[in-house]
């Protein structure tokens, strides 16, 4: 079994940045992939971005890649979110999974086997 634990969410002012982590324990694969998801309040978990554990490869939504990077590293079985220019609209939990193929169809959450606990993301006006 795989364990995710997400940290580095809390509240920040528009136009802030926040680094979020992912941190897996017990049974990973070099080629895992891991996706990062939020829930706003009111809607359906999205897929934002995801990656391998080095960082590569790297998958974005269109609509958020340019204030979003994932990276990775790979010894610590650690993948990051980095969130620039935050806006009050990307309030919400925030989400790291694993799937086991860096070849799945990452947007898909079926795919994706182990989920963390979500970390809170609060942006104030």
């Amino acid at each position: 079994q795989v364990q995710l634990v997400e940290s580095g969410g809390g509240m920040v002012q528009t136009g802030g940045s926040l680094r979020l982590s992912c941190v897996a324990s017990g049974r990973t694969n070099n080629d895992d992939g891991v996706g990062w998801f939020r829930q706003i309040p009111g809607k359906e978990r999205q897929f934002v971005a995801a990656c391998g554990w080095s960082g590569f490869p790297a998958y974005y939504e269109d609509s958020l890649k340019d204030r979003f990077t994932v990276s990775g590293d790979r010894a610590k079985t650690t993948v990051f979110l980095e969130v620039d220019h935050l806006k009050p609209e990307d309030t919400g939990v925030y989400y790291c999974a694993r799937t086991r193929s860096v070849f799945n169809n990452w947007p898909e959450q079926s795919v994706y086997d182990a989920w963390g606990q979500g970390t809170q993301v609060t942006v104030s006006s």
